[in-house]
């Protein structure tokens, strides 16, 4: 089931360009299925693939998943090393299939602050896909919202102390300017799946404007049905931006 967190007066035939994902539900998924955690976290992962594959189809340009908060350290070690070798597995085994179906990959949060050698096969995978122009695959690591704007906030600072920067000329623009996602459209909807309502530190500046749609459906189980009606839903949402 989805549900809208807002009424709208009718649709306007919005076109989804940035869908951001908060995939949530693995944990729940494994424990109704009496598995361990981990076998949630490799159930998710194909459905990352299936989604993936189904978002260019459905004129998504770019597809932004929550694959790693700053909060997430706080989990059990092993958890966290099942996730890390989980994030290995996956760009090796599907960045090939990535650059030939036209899909650049690309990151935020403070991924350098994991371990070297999956920071390099990191970048190794967006240089790549670098020229890919069919959609931009977005992963969110060791990225938290808050911490986003605090890193933000610290560069403008460093220039205004340096003299490079008046700060009179700090205004919205400068801010957005200095985030991650700075050569980025702003996500036209965040989607959170397995029913919880809330944005869990993710995209706090860009989703200002965002529309908003929480699903039931646990991660694990969302795919290109699940998709489809998801961008059907925006469909019927009139953006009015706080003009009215």
């Amino acid at each position: 089931m989805t549900r809208a967190v807002a009424s709208h007066d009718g649709g306007d035939g919005a076109r989804l360009r940035h869908l951001a994902i908060i995939m949530d539900g693995n944990g729940r998924w494994a424990k109704a299925r009496r598995l361990p955690r981990i076998a949630g976290h490799r159930a998710g992962v194909e459905a990352v693939r299936r989604v993936v594959e189904a978002a260019p189809d459905l004129g998504i340009e770019f597809l932004t998943l929550y694959a790693f908060s700053t909060e997430n350290w706080k989990r059990p070690a092993d958890e966290v090393s099942d996730l890390m070798g989980l994030l290995r597995h996956y760009i090796r085994s599907e960045i090939n299939d990535l650059h030939k179906n036209g899909v650049r990959l690309d990151f935020i949060g403070d991924y350098c602050a994991l371990q070297p050698d999956l920071v390099k096969l990191l970048e190794d995978a967006r240089t790549l896909t670098a020229g890919n122009r069919r959609m931009t695959l977005v992963m969110a690591l060791n990225y938290g919202g808050q911490d986003e704007l605090a890193r933000a906030a610290r560069a403008l600072a460093a220039d205004v102390a340096a003299g490079r920067l008046d700060p009179a000329a700090i205004d919205v623009a400068a801010l957005a300017g200095r985030l991650d996602t700075a050569h980025m459209p702003p996500p036209d909807l965040v989607l959170r799946t397995s029913g919880e309502m809330r944005l869990s530190n993710f995209l706090l500046w860009q989703s200002a404007y965002a529309e908003f749609v929480a699903t039931d459906t646990l991660w694990p189980d969302f795919d290109r049905a699940a998709l489809t009606d998801t961008v059907a839903e925006f469909a019927t949402r009139e953006r009015r931006f706080g003009g009215r």
